[in-house]
């Protein structure tokens, strides 16, 4: 038999999900390493995809998405996100990470330069190898809240192969960094600069416990910034697969015609259930981002008594501990974790060489839980030091 796709064989596999799936094999792990919701999807939610499923929206939809979802989220765009987009604009997806790949293929093609966060969500550079194309990482400072070094992100883009577009993510993941207005007024300076897409991943927009979420788009005149939005972390939503994105008109364009080849469309009965979540109440939202921010108090206490803290996160539901006492990698003390102490959290080396000697742990989880794999994860660091 002839050889199987070469990029897709050496395409190294996310961390998260790997310690994941060895953590599911054991019994009675906690799991701090999934950045996945543990609340309920609210009720207003799924009562709406029952009802569309009764009535009939159970058939395919245009590839950009129900016409009524996609004016929904442009209504939430105008209110929240403060730029107008027309919904021919947004295309609905199968989960953000469907919005964001297709991004980076309609963006870039083979050959072309990606530049990523680093530390930064492992699945960025998956998608960049799937599209053939080569990454740059530019430093995040963990002394800085994880806010971008834009010094070293501009000297990429004047010094090294001039990239095609930059990702950034804010609230970030895994660092929690919260873009603040001069950040991304710079961001949007340095790709009009250099003649750079901005692809925004925004899924934690609503998770800000320190300062407030700006979208890049509120600040492009000229059409640069392609902007992703889900519903799985606001609402608790992982599994409905629902994302969605605004871009300009042509971006938009190529976008569909790409996702008629990858999904056709997303669900139509998920979709109606985010139509009902973005156009809902939302004090649903108020009360998971309070608890939240309940939880990322405990880990910030507890990690700073026990000197395993490295920042304090703005938004989004990890937190990253210092791990560089331990003379091994993330990913073998990640699994020396799991065996030993029976707590799953995430390797640092998967977010980038920068997350070295540090492991990210989840917040999505209950307050005594999270205390318990707090307390038998410093022990742990403490003995193995």
């Amino acid at each position: 038999m002839r050889h199987l796709s070469r990029t897709i064989s050496e395409m190294s596999r996310s961390g998260i999900r790997e310690i994941m799936e060895l953590a599911t094999a054991r019994p009675d792990i906690i799991h701090l390493e999934l950045g996945e919701p543990d609340f309920a999807t609210p009720d207003h939610v799924i009562e709406a995809a029952v009802e569309a499923a009764r009535t009939g929206f159970t058939r395919y939809t245009p590839n950009r998405g129900i016409l009524s979802v996609r004016e929904a989220m442009a209504r939430k765009i105008q209110e929240r996100n403060h730029f107008d987009v027309d919904p021919s604009q947004i295309v609905v997806t199968t989960g953000a990470v469907n919005a964001l790949v297709q991004a980076v293929m309609v963006v870039c093609d083979p050959g072309d330069t990606l530049l990523i966060p680093d530390p930064g969500w492992p699945n960025y550079e998956m998608m960049a190898r799937v599209a053939q194309t080569s990454i740059g990482r530019y430093r995040l400072l963990r002394d800085h809240s994880f806010l971008p070094d834009l010094d070293h992100l501009e000297y990429l883009c004047r010094e090294s192969t001039r990239p095609k577009a930059i990702v950034v993510n804010s609230p970030g993941n895994p660092g929690g960094g919260v873009y603040d207005r001069p950040t991304i007024e710079r961001l949007i300076e340095i790709a009009g600069k250099y003649d750079l897409y901005l692809i925004s991943d925004e899924c934690y927009e609503d998770i800000v416990f320190e300062g407030e979420h700006i979208s890049p788009a509120a600040f492009d005149d000229a059409g640069r910034v392609i902007s992703v939005f889900s519903v799985s972390k606001s609402y608790a939503m992982t599994g409905w697969r629902v994302g969605y994105l605004a871009a300009s008109p042509e971006v938009a364009s190529l976008v569909a015609k790409l996702q008629e080849t990858v999904t056709a469309c997303a669900s139509s009965v998920a979709q109606k259930a985010a139509e009902a979540a973005i156009s809902g109440e939302q004090e649903c939202v108020a009360r998971m981002r309070e608890a939240y921010r309940r939880r990322r108090d405990v880990a910030l206490e507890f990690l700073n008594a026990s000197g395993l803290l490295v920042s304090r996160p703005q938004g989004g539901f990890y937190v990253i501990a210092d791990t560089s006492s331990v003379k091994s990698s993330g990913y073998e003390l990640s699994r020396r974790l799991i065996v030993e102490t029976g707590v799953a959290v995430a390797p640092g080396e998967t977010f980038g060489p920068s997350g070295t000697g540090m492991v990210r742990i989840s917040l999505a989880t209950g307050i005594d839980t999270l205390r318990e794999g707090l307390r038998r994860f410093s022990a742990a660091i403490r003995a193995w030091s």
